[in-house]
């Protein structure tokens, strides 16, 4: 199972976003989740409006190139039509292994017409996941608990889609009962299962597979 780093590897809540933090995941081989707004014309991390001086994407991207540029990146769009400002980074990457979720439906939309891979929420207040089958893979979340299990994991694989795993400490609940379900569900180790936590060194010994 592939681990991502939410909002880069960060050992304080300062450094969430910050190119320390995706300079520490990526040179220990995670990859990352991390948040995309506009700021006066540039794309740039941040998960809240930003401000003068925000990490820019390209910034971002310089980072991952200087490591290993197969390593996953899940971007979480935070505002609508960012689709030319991306698709410029993009463009100069074409083996970049990125996604993006989290925008609006209609937002989504314009994303699949230019052919950005999307990522569709699947969780316990979204049962129905929208553009499923336009969708490359799925978020698996669960904002009041742990609902899913491997029969779901496996019915999105068998679907031909990808799964990306949000741990439970993401939403400030404890994560070893999941994580264990997980462990004993024996999931590929191919890239088309990922887990995003706050732990990833955590998560890989846990896990015992490669990054």
């Amino acid at each position: 199972m592939k681990v991502l780093s939410h909002r880069g590897y960060w050992k304080t809540v300062a450094e969430k976003n910050t190119p320390a933090a995706f300079e520490r995941s990526f040179s220990l081989g995670f990859g990352t989740e991390t948040d995309l707004r506009d700021l006066a014309g540039q794309l740039v991390v941040s998960h809240d409006p930003p401000a003068r001086g925000a990490l820019t994407a390209d910034d971002l991207l310089a980072i991952h190139q200087r490591h290993d540029a197969a390593l996953p990146l899940a971007l979480n769009i935070k505002a609508d039509g960012l689709q030319s400002l991306l698709l410029a980074s993009l463009e100069r990457l074409p083996q970049l292994d990125a996604f993006v979720f989290d925008m609006s439906i209609p937002d989504a939309i314009q994303w699949l017409k230019v052919g950005v891979p999307i990522f569709t929420r699947h969780s316990d207040v979204e049962p129905d996941p929208v553009l499923y089958s336009s969708s490359a893979g799925i978020w698996l979340d669960g904002f009041h608990g742990d609902w899913w299990d491997g029969a779901v994991i496996a019915r999105h694989l068998d679907a031909g889609k990808r799964v990306c795993i949000v741990s439970p400490e993401l939403h400030r609940r404890e994560h070893r009962a999941a994580w264990e379900r997980l462990a004993n569900d024996g999931l590929p180790s191919d890239g088309t299962v990922m887990i995003c936590t706050d732990l990833p060194e955590e998560a890989r010994e846990y896990f015992g597979n490669d990054h």
